[in-house]
């Protein structure tokens, strides 16, 4: 009976190895590696642009290059074009900001049937909560142990 079985595993091994994407590592590798370079020069970009046009300091333009990015990720999340780049450009796309605001982007499109208080509102956050409130959490953690620190040296 066990060597059945062993034939029957073996046989669904062969057939969904049929189905199955062919590992690419490498070509992979390059495809989110360029993508992701390219976003994060796009970004550089974004900020030396703001740094000549408008009278602020680095942060300040870096915190602007950062909401064009989510802005520019919701609108193309709306669209329908970031999946397509993200199953081009796999990891490449992942960029902490790009890929937490298409996640809460997906999320809202998903639920916006429901209404705007209980689908969108109440959905929104389900897949990036649990990011935002360890976010919260660890940043209190961080102070509170710069403030005790701070006490004892002084």
């Amino acid at each position: 009976m066990a060597e059945q079985d062993l034939k029957k595993v073996n046989q669904y091994h062969k057939n969904i190895e049929l189905y199955q994407p062919k590992r690419g590592f490498f070509n992979r590798g390059i495809k989110a590696f360029v993508v992701g370079g390219i976003l994060c020069v796009f970004g550089q970009w974004l900020s030396n642009l703001y740094l000549l046009f408008l009278d602020i300091n680095e942060i300040e333009a870096r915190a602007l290059m950062m909401s064009t990015f989510i802005l520019l990720t919701a609108i193309i999340t709306g669209i329908g074009w970031f999946d397509k780049i993200a199953q081009f450009a796999g990891a490449g796309t992942l960029i902490p900001v790009t890929g937490f605001m298409n996640a809460m982007t997906s999320a809202a499109l998903e639920y916006k049937s429901e209404g705007l208080v209980y689908g969108i509102g109440a959905h929104m956050f389900k897949l990036t909560g649990a990011i935002i409130a360890i976010g919260v959490l660890s940043s209190y953690l961080v102070g509170l142990v710069r403030l005790i620190i701070h006490y004892i040296i002084h």
